[in-house]
């Protein structure tokens, strides 16, 4: 085997066993200018509850939300128009398949976010700073009662 051919199928070279691994980029966030639209809204930890008692009221108005929970995060996906405020919330808006502050973007660029996370396809993917979710789309509709212990601050924890 000539010099050529081992050197391209790797003979006898040491490769480290790190070196197929791309280095950890670090996240950061820039100021996004126009703001995107929002798609939906995020709370965490204290400030769920207020959220799901504003989120409660929109869907005993009528109004046709998706509601994702869990023990410390609640978010709200819907129309712009149609989605809740409360104190603390982050509203959000998509960049690609990945929902970002409104106001924010990351670098680097969204798209490898998702991948990074490891999105499914069709799941959602939430990237703030400080947090990362991803989880199923909730169906349009959720039921107001399934805000109301959560509402009250008795949701898991």
């Amino acid at each position: 085997m000539s010099g050529d051919d081992r050197r391209l199928t790797g003979g006898d070279r040491h490769v480290p066993a790190d070196a197929s691994r791309p280095a950890p980029v670090p996240l950061r966030w820039v100021r996004r200018e126009p703001p995107l639209p929002a798609a939906a809204v995020l709370a965490l930890g204290e400030d769920v509850p207020a959220l799901a008692a504003a989120t409660r009221e929109r869907l005993l108005a009528g109004t046709r939300l998706g509601v994702a929970a869990d023990a410390t995060a609640l978010l709200v996906l819907g129309a712009t128009e149609d989605l809740p405020w409360a104190p603390g919330a982050r509203y959000l808006g998509l960049d690609g398949d990945l929902l970002v502050p409104t106001t924010a973007r990351p670098q680097p660029a969204a798209a490898l976010w998702r991948a990074a996370l490891g999105a499914g396809e069709g799941q959602l993917c939430v990237l703030v700073p400080g947090h990362a979710l991803v989880a199923d789309r909730p169906p349009p509709g959720t039921d107001p009662a399934a805000l109301e212990s959560v509402a009250r601050g008795e949701g898991e924890r």
